[in-house]
């Protein structure tokens, strides 16, 4: 899992104030959308003993990292978290497959701030 974040890193040119939007399978087959700056340190968070991670982890671990995508603004992050919560599992599971799909999410989000 952490190897493959670190090559997301390593292919975008995130600067250390970049905003991440992540999603994981837990091991009850359940999925969770985040945002972070540091998607490995916060997955570390999830399944650490330090309190600092999402209460509706804990005990769902271990966690699979499905995707990540950089955002760049903390407000772009949390517009497309917002959106993607909302979406029914079946489309959830479809942002896996198909990134034609997220690329449509983040780009209403981002219409809708400017149309705001």
């Amino acid at each position: 899992m952490f190897e493959r974040m670190s090559e997301i890193m390593a292919s975008s040119n995130a600067t250390p104030t970049s905003w991440f939007i992540y999603l994981v399978r837990c091991k009850d087959g359940t999925l969770y959308t985040g945002i972070a700056t540091d998607v490995t340190r916060r997955l570390a968070e999830h399944g650490g003993s330090t309190g600092r991670g999402a209460k509706y982890l804990r005990g769902r671990q271990p966690l699979e990292l499905l995707l990540a995508r950089e955002l760049g603004s903390r407000e772009s992050a949390l517009r497309v978290e917002h959106r993607i919560k909302r979406l029914p599992r079946a489309r959830k599971e479809s942002l896996v497959r198909d990134v034609g799909l997220l690329d449509r999410i983040i780009a209403d989000a981002s219409n809708s701030a400017t149309s705001s």
